[in-house]
Parts: structure tokens; sequence; C-alpha cells
């Protein structure tokens, strides 16, 4: 059986912005830009002497945080007439963006985002061994349930996942060795190393209804 984890809840406070670093703007079949990537008070801005622009929250439509180098942004802009889906501006960062500050920015978005960077320091209800099934290779790791939504977390960073209860549309947990999270975009299977007790995932679900009305 799973045994919840009892930690003492500290006050967190947001983390300060602004908050810059040197990045690359990828663009497809062309080379990189060179520039300065700033998150402050009221957006996302990107600065270089061949490409700038600015991107206030509200007009971000979701980010994706494969880790904590990469950053990918989709705003509300339309692409060219002869290319289909959204238009996305995807960078390299040449610092790690700080779990904090990942947190920050997606509760400035609003919206469901993919955060691949979760931090450590909030406290868990449980934390359950968890090997991450993909069709090449997978990972191992821990989900950590919290107030606040669902980590998983790896000892080198890659692979992870955070969410927030109103990015996941539903869980499933079709035998007490799996759980299924269907989250923004994604479906992420996890095969359990100790066993999810039936009060445990009623508590998970109870967590996600609350917490999707909270939002």
């Amino acid at each position: 059986m799973v045994r919840p984890i009892l930690v003492a809840c500290l006050f967190v406070s947001p983390f300060s912005l602004p908050w810059q670093s040197q990045a690359q703007f990828h663009r497809l079949l062309k080379k990189a830009i060179p520039g300065t990537l700033i998150f402050d008070n009221g957006g996302v801005e990107f600065r270089s002497t061949k490409f700038s622009q600015r991107w206030p929250y509200l007009e971000i439509q979701t980010f994706d945080l494969p880790d904590a180098r990469k950053f990918i942004l989709t705003d509300y802009e339309s692409r060219h007439w002869h290319e289909p889906g959204e238009r996305r501006f995807r960078f390299t960062l040449s610092q790690q963006i700080p779990p904090g500050l990942a947190a920050e920015l997606a509760n400035r978005v609003e919206r469901p985002v993919r955060n691949g960077d979760p931090g450590q320091s909030v406290a868990v209800i449980a934390e359950i061994p968890a090997h991450h099934r993909a069709r090449f290779g997978g990972s191992n790791g821990a989900l950590r349930l919290h107030e606040n939504g669902i980590d998983y977390i790896t000892a080198d960073g890659h692979d992870g996942r955070s969410w927030r209860w109103s990015d996941i549309q539903t869980v499933a947990n079709p035998d007490p060795y799996q759980l299924r999270v269907t989250a923004y975009r994604e479906i992420v299977e996890y095969q359990l190393k100790q066993p999810l007790s039936r009060a445990l995932f009623d508590q998970v679900w109870d967590l996600l209804y609350a917490g999707g009305d909270r939002q």
C-alpha cells in the first residue's frame, strides 16, 4: 500500500519577475536567431537585432516547456494562408528556466499548458514510484500527488511533468498498478511500482474536480 507522506505546508511566495536568459529563436529551414528572452509582469518578450516581439499574457494561447531549456509559445496570431495549424515560437535558452518561473507563467497564462519542469517544494499528499511507459524507451521516477495537481519527477529532470488540476481532463486507474493522465494535448500512462489504493484514487478524483472549480 502507498503510505501518504505528511509534510508541513509552507507559504511559497510568487516567483519574482522579471527573469531573462540569452536564447535562440528557431525557425523552420532557417538559421536560428540569437537574442534575449524576457519574462516580466506584463508578458513574454524576445529581443534581437534581427527580430523582436512581445506577447502579453492575454495573447498567449498556451506554452510548452519540454525541459528546462526549451520554451514553445503558441499565440492567437494566424499563420500565413498556405500554412496550416497554429503559430508557434520555439526557443532554446542558455539558462534553465527555474521551476518557480514555470509555475508562475502557468498561473499568469491561466489556460492549459504543458509544463515539463516540475518543482519539488510543494507539500505532497502521497508519492508513488512509477515508470512512464513510452513507445521508445521511457523513464523512471515518482508521481507526486498534491493539492494543486500531479507532478512526475525524475532524477535527471528528463521526461518530467507538472499538471495543475485545470490542465487535466481526467484520470483513470484500470488496476492498482496503472495510472493514466489525460491532459491538454497528451495522454500519459504510468506503471506504478506500488499499488494505488482506491481511497487515494478517490481523493485524487475529488481534488481534480474541486481543483477545476477553483480555477
